[in-house]
């Protein structure tokens, strides 16, 4: 996620490698300080632009964040094709453990998410990005479908975040160390999950309950 977040663009012209200086250098100085210490003044010092410029465009460090987070969904980023959903889940989870633990990839998508508790239009920027992912994941799910694996109508969206859900309790709620084999073993529970329809959606949007037992006498517990 980190290299995600600082997506490219091919040169086109001084506004935009003005843009892309601008806001490299945000997304260094958020991976270095955090966001509640960057500044429009370091941002102006290390991209070597004019802070009245920056002021201009991007009006704050709010600003300036938001605009570098969107950054990601200018990055390409294919979803795995490993030939099995649980597979392609645990591709797609290994990447993120990388992301948030490796030193000097960690930093970046660390200090993002927790610039999304301070500033609504990082916040925004964040949802954004993980919204774009979600849209690029949902091939894994439409495949398994085509496969057998999991049933029409599964949310592709659900399926990732339930997939992604205890990587990131992990990471930024139990403090806990994630592994490889962590990645491995929420991704084939969620390939199960999706397999028994529990992400199937009725036609109101919500997830399908199942059929209450037609016999009598007190449920099983």
């Amino acid at each position: 996620m980190a290299s995600e977040m600082a997506g490219t663009r091919r040169p086109g012209g001084r506004t935009e490698r003005t843009r892309l200086a601008v806001l490299q250098a945000t997304l260094d100085l958020l991976a270095e300080q955090g966001f509640t210490n960057l500044t429009v003044d370091a941002v102006a010092d290390r991209s070597g632009v004019h802070k009245t410029t920056i002021y201009r465009r991007w009006e704050s460090t709010d600003g300036l964040v938001a605009a570098a987070l969107r950054l990601g969904t200018e990055q390409p980023w294919t979803a795995p094709d490993t030939g099995t959903l649980a597979g392609d889940l645990a591709e797609t989870l290994l990447e993120l453990v990388q992301y948030f633990t490796e030193p000097g990839l960690r930093e970046l998508p660390t200090a993002s998410v927790l610039a999304a508790f301070h500033s609504p239009r990082a916040a925004e920027a964040l949802h954004a990005f993980y919204e774009d992912r979600h849209g690029r994941s949902a091939v894994m799910v439409t495949r398994a479908i085509a496969r057998g694996e999991a049933p029409a109508g599964t949310d592709a969206a659900e399926v990732v975040r339930v997939a992604s859900g205890p990587i990131f309790y992990r990471l930024f709620i139990s403090r806990e160390p994630v592994t490889a084999a962590d990645a491995h073993v929420a991704a084939a529970a969620a390939a199960a999950a999706a397999r028994a329809g529990v992400f199937v959606r009725d036609s109101a949007g919500g997830a399908e309950s199942e059929a209450s037992p037609s016999h009598g006498g007190d449920p099983v517990a």
